[in-house]
């Protein structure tokens, strides 16, 4: 049986077992109890039995998992009374990622693969303002429009607003005022840089999904200090539509003895807060599936309470670190708490709570059967890698070194939405100038003799435009289209 050593208890090691590892988990507890470390404890274990680990490193002192730890004698102390046997400092595979590009690779997607729903929720639309959205996927599909970036979507919606007279009898109503706003919240996206989310080349999410030459599960690490602080809700969408990916691509695997990846989503209340219903269930409906896919999911939290119930329910493994009650909402959230795990009979959950010292955790594991085992007071073990940051020096080193070297560092833009609707303006203006240097002509000539056709009207109206900027691009530009390259 493959497992994770968690840490130990009155009663000897607590050990989960890896098969029941895709039931999800959570990890929860106050500021400064020790959850950071527990998360890098379980990453460590996962990757060891080749697990590949993805996780949000939301204060930047995660990085540290790559590296060796150093000996100390508290770790050293820990180790004996715990009684692990094969414990060794070493540092883990890693690879580095940041939705801006710059504490690691670029990590990108686009509009279309994002979809309506969750951008609506990042830019906290109303429901009026999301219609609006759905029909501009919808028109996008109809008219083979590729929406890749924010120009694309702000070219869409421009074009929208222009032809709303047209497009409402088909696809609801579209008015100036939904379009307006929804063009404010995408100026403030920009401002929080998710100009470099949406683009391409997207990431592949087999990347997430690598184990190294001996075996071991590459941790993937998403530099979210910078995210988390400008753009939560963009920070919380990403995590969202990554999951919501895995779930849709990876195939179906059935019972396993470990999972074939994890995710650990740090502060864990972002991805549910204020979200609409219809997201919210979505996202029950995902975490209750994706366990067939082998995928586990761990949320992070300073309660179990930030995750919904329906969700909350669906967790296998529950690690609670110590919880202050200062007030009586406090201590409403304490006794709600405890009565999520299963009862020992040994001591009161809802005292030892409040007890539990920096490294201590009650920890509730799934039996074979799928049941809760009755909560323990656990000693978490030690990392056997690095507790705290690398030095940007160490960072990037290791990013010079990473398998995906120059697969992303590249933004590219190819023809899509904003290009192809610029590119219609610009034929329509041109046709409409020839239309109107063609009735020009013709009222000032009399008599059959000296008429232009049509085609002599528009050569010459094409060299006319000619001699203005913008007629050389409107040239360019069809010629372009006529000759299959690129403008």
């Amino acid at each position: 049986m493959k497992t994770v050593l968690i840490g130990g208890t009155a009663n000897g090691q607590l050990l989960m077992d890896a098969a029941m590892a895709n039931r999800h988990g959570v990890i929860s507890g106050a500021t400064g109890t020790g959850k950071t470390v527990t998360l890098q404890v379980l990453a460590e274990g996962f990757s060891r039995l080749g697990v590949p680990v993805f996780l949000a490193d939301i204060k930047g002192d995660l990085s540290g998992i790559a590296t060796a730890g150093q000996s100390h004698e508290k770790i050293s102390e820990r180790v004996t009374g715990i009684g692990i046997a094969d414990f060794q400092f070493r540092g883990n595979p890693s690879v580095f990622w940041d939705l801006f590009g710059r504490n690691g690779h670029p990590v990108r997607t686009t509009m279309s693969d994002l979809g309506p729903l969750l951008l609506s929720n990042l830019l906290e639309l109303n429901d009026t303002q999301t219609g609006v959205i759905y029909s501009g996927f919808k028109i996008a599909d109809d008219e083979g429009l590729l929406l890749l970036d924010l120009k694309d979507l702000r070219a869409m919606l421009n074009w929208m607003g222009e032809n709303s007279a047209a497009l409402s009898k088909q696809y609801g109503n579209i008015t100036s005022a939904s379009i307006g706003a929804i063009q404010r919240r995408l100026l403030v996206l920009e401002e929080q840089g998710a100009e470099h989310f949406f683009a391409e080349p997207a990431v592949e999410l087999d990347d997430f999904r690598r184990t190294d030459f001996s075996g071991n599960g590459v941790i993937s690490i998403l530099d979210a200090t910078e995210l988390t602080a400008k753009s939560p809700r963009l920070y919380a969408t990403f995590l969202l539509w990554m999951l919501s990916e895995l779930f849709e691509t990876l195939p179906e695997v059935g019972d396993s003895d470990r999972p074939k990846l994890v995710l650990f989503f740090d502060e864990a209340h972002l991805l549910f807060n204020q979200a609409p219903k219809v997201l919210l269930d979505k996202i029950e409906q995902i975490v209750r599936l994706i366990r067939s896919k082998g995928v586990g999911v761990y949320f992070i939290s300073q309660s179990p309470l930030d995750v919904p119930a329906p969700i909350l329910g669906q967790m296998g493994l529950k690690i609670q670190h110590a919880l202050r009650a200062f007030t009586p909402a406090d201590r409403k959230v304490l006794k709600s708490v405890a009565q999520t795990f299963r009862a020992n009979p040994g001591f009161d959950t809802e005292t030892v709570l409040q007890e539990l010292k920096t490294g201590e955790a009650l920890v509730s594991v799934l039996n074979k059967d799928g049941s809760p085992t009755p909560v323990e007071r656990t000693l978490i073990r030690p990392p056997e890698s690095k507790i705290g940051p690398l030095s940007q020096e160490q960072r990037d080193e290791l990013i010079g070194r990473s398998p995906f070297k120059g697969r992303y560092d590249q933004m590219v833009d190819r023809e899509s939405a904003y290009e192809m609707l610029k590119h219609k303006a610009e034929q329509q203006a041109f046709q409409a100038q020839a239309a109107r240097d063609l009735k020009a002509s013709a009222t000032r000539r009399t008599g059959t003799s000296n008429r232009q056709s049509v085609g002599e009207a528009l050569i010459k109206s094409t060299a006319r435009t000619i001699g203005s900027q913008l007629g050389r691009q409107i040239v360019r530009g069809i010629m372009g289209s006529l000759l299959g390259g690129k403008r």
